[in-house]
């Protein structure tokens, strides 16, 4: 990928919190390689990519805006492990790639950038520069669900029987053959005040 294209992307993602942090960085890398592995044409305009992210907050922009996949286009999920680590999977054949900051990231950042003011900055700067094959580490993996059944059908609606709320997307879960939602199945993440 060109130097500008990487220069643009980073760009785009300090946009988003008018300011540039390691995390973007490595998101932004994240992605772009991704595309490498995978194949792809990033950030993508269909939805033939899937990214799970394992944590949030700026990494997770920097993953969206070089992959093009965004919450609301339902192609970018997050399940919080609190890694700085992505899953890429191109939909069409379910070929799916984990990727992760090297070990050794970190410390090698200050090589990359040997005056810089603090770490903090050592690893900003590093991070841009750095060879992807120092920075990140890369595996091919299979997922231990249905993508059928995380991607689901946007169409699909339903009614909870229990709080009479609309469940949508396929989320619905079923109780001695009563349709119900997953709060009222007990996997709820707030209780009434």
């Amino acid at each position: 990928m060109p130097e500008s294209t990487l220069h643009d992307l980073l760009n785009q993602s300090a946009a988003l919190h008018y300011h540039l942090c390691p995390k973007q960085v490595l998101g932004v890398r994240m992605g772009i390689h991704a595309a490498e592995l995978l194949g792809l044409d990033l950030p993508q305009r269909d939805k033939r990519l899937l990214t799970i992210v394992e944590t949030d907050g700026c990494f997770a922009d920097g993953i969206a805006v070089s992959t093009g996949c965004w919450l609301g286009h339902r192609t970018l999920r997050c399940v919080d492990y609190g890694k700085v680590a992505a899953t890429f999977v191109d939909t069409r054949g379910g070929e799916a790639v984990r990727i992760h900051p090297s070990e050794m990231s970190r410390q090698r950042a200050r090589h990359y950038a040997p005056t810089a003011e603090s770490q903090w900055h050592a690893y900003l700067h590093g991070y841009q520069v750095m060879p992807t094959a120092e920075l990140l580490v890369a595996n091919r993996v299979r997922l231990t669900f249905s993508l059928e059944q995380l991607v689901s059908s946007p169409d699909r609606k339903t009614v909870c029987a229990t709080c009479g709320e609309e469940i949508i997307n396929g989320r619905e879960v079923m109780i001695d053959d009563t349709t119900v939602c997953r709060g009222c199945a007990g996997d709820s993440y707030f209780r009434l005040a």
